[in-house]
């Protein structure tokens, strides 16, 4: 990796390029850069500005977006940025991911962004606050350790009003300008100290808390845009479990980390990322809901609990689970435990529909799981008691779904009346997953189902008429499972 000149984080460096020379940096190489040298790099480049942009896929939809968000709040300034690049150490950054509502309503995924919605009579208008692109005059584009040669090209500001269909300033300027500002003003916190510390005087904890809940349920219902996204994602996701399924022999000769791997370069080659860290749990690991350290064994006989999903370029994603038996046929037991889950997942995909309780697919799956506890003897007394007493949460564990979308636990601000107590409707999207999980050190079991965790998810829309499963190129039944595996590896 290169040692780029500049000694000043990408934030402080930014700022200062406007009005003096780039500070070297202290251990650098070069002592300076010579006067002559300075010249000739301010010359001798050719004119790179874009002028045949159209604007992203997306502009119309977030226009829609913005102008219920200006419906919801007149008379107010709305402040929404993208967020900073986070340091992972020293003078390295972690990979940049906008913030959920600043690319909701944008479109743009670009750090530093601001997107300030001003007042006007009968609405609010928007301007998009950018970073504009390296000045050459001071040399920030090729000694900043954020400019165009270390970096890459950022988009000029023209550039950025034709794709996004806002009109762009530079976002330097807007810290002050909004400390000298009056009037109403609401601010989604958590993503720029910056500019929340020039409205620290301005707003309110509870006003800013209602604009992110407000952004939060405005995402519960989905558009055919974001439709188009999470198919996209979920496709992408079953050609990653695919990849998984053909390597395990490889696997078995490292760790869980090849799994994690494969998936990855999938997410890689086809998408923009994953949504969320890997879990890619074989064995015992399997019963740990979040496993993502992913360095355990791949042994032959155990099964692979691997939940994962990747997110488009457009950051939508899926989350998907399935749990394979690592040498293609699940033993007696597996296969009870498994089909278990297999129908406890019927019944909650079935309750998913327009018009039901959200909580009836959780509902619905759960009764499942503690008749099949009931009936194994691993809890005593009617099904009805077990539910009402939460008995069967032992081996549950967690809830059976969440809303999906832009985040992987989508839509997480809602107030409790909009989400987990609403009734569902058609262009939600929420995953239904099922699972049970008995430690390795659970004594309360048989000793044969310590250390086996199984489950399935899928990712569900509803629609007009009941619900789509947009994960459905993956196969559920444990016959099914075993026959896909058999047929990947040849």
């Amino acid at each position: 990796m290169a040692e780029e000149l500049t000694d000043k984080p990408g934030e402080e460096a930014a700022e200062e390029a406007a009005d003096k020379p780039i500070k070297q940096r202290k251990n650098g190489l070069y002592p300076g850069v010579s006067d002559e040298l300075a010249e000739s790099m301010r010359s001798g480049w050719a004119d790179t500005e874009l002028t045949d942009l159209e604007p992203i896929a997306q502009a119309g939809h977030t226009a829609r977006r913005r102008a219920a968000l200006s419906a919801a709040f007149p008379g107010e300034r709305l402040v929404v940025p993208a967020g900073k690049l986070k340091t992972r150490s020293n003078d390295t950054e972690y990979s940049f991911r906008a913030s959920t509502e600043y690319a909701y309503l944008t479109g743009n995924q670009t750090e530093d962004g601001v997107l300030v919605m001003e007042p006007v009579e009968g609405g609010h208008e928007a301007t998009l606050y950018l970073l504009p692109r390296s000045d050459r005059e001071n040399g920030e584009f090729w000694l900043d350790g954020q400019g165009e040669l270390w970096v890459g090209r950022r988009h000029s500001l023209t550039e950025a009003e034709r794709l996004y269909g806002i009109p762009a300033s530079d976002v330097r300027k807007l810290a002050d300008a909004l400390a000298q500002s009056t009037g109403p003003t609401r601010v989604v916190r958590g993503h720029d100290a910056g500019i929340e510390q020039a409205l620290a005087d301005k707003v309110t904890a509870e006003r800013d808390e209602e604009l992110r809940v407000f952004l939060s349920e405005a995402r519960l219902v989905k558009d055919e845009f974001e439709i188009g996204q999470l198919e996209q994602a979920c496709a992408s996701t079953a050609r990653g479990f695919e990849d998984v399924v053909k390597v395990l022999d490889k696997a078995e000769a490292t760790s869980e980390r090849y799994i994690e791997g494969t998936f990855f370069l999938r997410a890689r080659v086809e998408g923009n990322d994953i949504g969320y860290g890997s879990i890619c749990a074989a064995g015992p690991h399997a019963t740990t809901l979040h496993w993502v350290r992913n360095n355990g064994e791949v042994r032959s006989g155990d099964l692979l609990l691997l939940d994962a999903g990747v997110e488009t370029n457009e950051l939508y994603t899926a989350d998907v689970t399935r749990t394979l038996p690592i040498n293609g046929r699940y033993s007696e037991l597996q296969r009870k435990i498994y089909d278990a889950v297999y129908e406890a997942q019927e019944a909650g995909i079935a309750a998913v529909k327009p018009g039901a309780s959200y909580r009836d697919f959780h509902d619905a799956a759960q009764r499942v799981l503690a008749e099949k506890l009931v009936e194994w003897g691993l809890l005593e007394g009617s099904v009805d008691r077990v539910l009402e007493l939460g008995l069967q949460r032992r081996f549950t564990l967690h809830g059976t779904g969440h809303m999906l979308g832009m985040d992987v636990h989508d839509c997480a601000a809602a107030r409790r009346e909009a989400y987990v107590d609403c009734t569902l409707e058609p262009g939600m999207c929420l995953t239904v997953e099922p699972g049970l999980y008995f430690q390795a050190d659970d004594l309360t079991v048989p000793e044969e189902y310590r250390g086996i965790g199984v489950r399935i998810e899928d990712d569900i829309l509803v629609t007009q008429d009941g619900n789509r499963n947009l994960s459905d190129a993956l196969p559920r039944t444990s016959e099914d499972v075993e026959a896909w595996m058999a047929s990947l590896k040849g």
